[in-house]
């Protein structure tokens, strides 16, 4: 029986094919994209020097809004600890 000659690009090409219809190595499987939780920062407050009540009552306004901010962030961070596997 006579053989189609085969050009080399097709032949090149269903070699190439072969391992994907290999089966996966058995185990635990691999994922393919890792959740990364952020980076951790350090919380910084700021640094005031009030000299009357009122300069007090914002300073202790800005001082509440860092340490909020500080709250969230660590939140943040545990919660994706938390939900990643």
């Amino acid at each position: 029986m006579p053989r189609l000659p085969l050009p080399p690009g097709l032949a090149l090409l269903s070699l190439s094919l072969l391992p994907a219809c290999s089966t996966p190595p058995a185990g635990h499987p691999q994922p393919l994209l890792t959740q990364r939780c952020p980076a951790v920062t350090a919380c910084a407050l700021p640094a005031l020097t009030p000299k009357t009540n009122a300069q007090l009552a914002d300073s202790w306004q800005q001082h509440r809004a860092a340490l909020e901010a500080c709250a969230a962030q660590i939140n943040s961070i545990i919660h994706c600890q938390q939900n990643t596997p």
